[in-house]
């Protein structure tokens, strides 16, 4: 078997649209394209049912109700209207609780949405993680022991890709009475999902091979998680994200998560088995070789490795045909040591050798059988 040409391995910033899904939207840019807010017509009723049957099809996939799914532009969008619009309504109604928790290690839209509710004179609070990228519970029960508005943690980690115990931690901010917002852009669809115990959810569709452009937030209903909309529309979704919808990436977005339900036990098998060999091969060829973040809490498709002796940009430029990343975020056209691997305890010059594999429905044997010569021949070229 041949790879692919060029060898995509960066599950993690973005996953190929499933041919199925792209199947299912077409009608929807063509034979029908009508406004789903056009109820009085044939045509946007039509798509006003799409929408919700793929509604219904999102909320399955994480134990919800269609009711309790608002449809965004995205997990930045979600997020941001979990965690500010969850202040703004705390404002309005005057509770007194300004304490708002969050990770280290969270994705930026969520440390920068935290960050900004200072300015609204909240308290923003940002633990940090074991060396493995878990969060201590004694940290988060000391941090809960002055009354707390709202904690947000991810359950699957963008650049490591660890698994945080969301259900441990749901019974921690609950027995605090606080609300519970969990970014899962990167484990829907990889992992099961359930909302039992968490009141605000973010899913990204082109996370789990659905179409850009298009998300979900969970607002829990009973008892009902209050979140204040952030800006002013036609009122749609709630009230709480006004502006037309995208008929076709909602129809898409449902069918991949359709997909999900039915095939992630098989894909979970495939990837764990394809992830493991590389790293296998990787360890026997690459001595010193580091895995960074939990050996075993961590989804299938997530390699974060830091190499001996080559930086990461080396080893891209050593492969051109090969797509990985840093996770690192670019500015001024410096590469800066990721945030989150920093956060963990890596040196910068650990963060700055390191590289985030990410495997995916559609990455072969062979894909990842040149990655792991590509890897293996750059070493050897630095050991010459």
């Amino acid at each position: 078997m041949r790879p692919n040409t060029p060898v995509y391995l960066d599950n993690q910033a973005t996953t190929q649209c499933d041919p199925r899904v792209v199947q299912a939207m077409l009608p929807w840019f063509t034979e029908n394209f009508a406004n789903p807010h056009s109820a009085e017509h044939a045509m946007g009723r039509a798509a006003e049912a799409a929408v919700e049957q793929a509604r219904a099809e999102i909320a399955t996939l994480i134990g919800a109700e269609p009711r309790e799914i608002v449809l965004t532009s995205g997990a930045t969008e979600s997020n941001n209207i979990a965690i500010k619009g969850a202040a703004r309504h705390a404002r309005r109604v005057d509770d007194r609780r300004k304490r708002v928790i969050t990770l280290v290690t969270e994705h930026k839209c969520v440390v920068e949405s935290v960050a900004d509710l200072a300015e609204d004179g909240f308290d923003p609070v940002f633990l940090p993680v074991r060396r493995d990228g878990t969060l201590d519970p004694e940290r988060l029960a000391d941090a809960l022991s002055t009354p707390t508005l709202l904690v947000s943690v991810m359950l699957v980690n963008n650049e490591t890709g660890v698994i945080q115990d969301i259900t441990a931690i749901a019974a921690q901010v609950k027995a605090a009475g606080a609300l519970l917002h969990c970014d899962a852009a990167q484990a829907c669809g990889k992992i099961p999902v359930d909302v039992a115990g968490i009141d605000l959810l973010s899913i990204s569709a082109h996370k789990l091979y659905g179409p850009k452009g298009v998300g979900a937030l969970y607002v829990r209903r009973r008892p009902r998680a209050r979140v204040a909309a952030l800006f002013s529309g036609g009122n749609q979704e709630r009230g709480l994200r006004s502006g037309t919808l995208a008929t076709p990436l909602i129809v898409g977005f449902g069918e991949a998560c359709r997909l999900a339900r039915l095939e992630m036990a098989d894909d979970t098998a495939r990837i764990t088995e394809l992830r493991d060999n590389l790293l296998a091969s990787l360890l026997r060829d690459i001595p010193g070789l580091q895995l960074n973040g939990s050996p075993t809490q961590r989804i299938a498709g997530n390699l974060n490795l830091t190499f001996p002796n080559r930086t990461a940009a080396e080893l891209m430029a050593d492969s051109p045909d090969l797509c990985v990343s840093t996770g690192s975020a670019c500015s001024s056209a410096a590469v800066e040591p990721s945030y989150v691997l920093r956060a963990m305890g890596l040196s910068d010059a650990e963060a700055s050798r390191s590289l985030r594999i990410g495997i995916g429905r559609f990455t072969s044997a062979a894909d990842t059988q040149f990655a792991a010569r590509a890897f293996a021949v750059s070493h050897a070229l630095q050991q010459a």
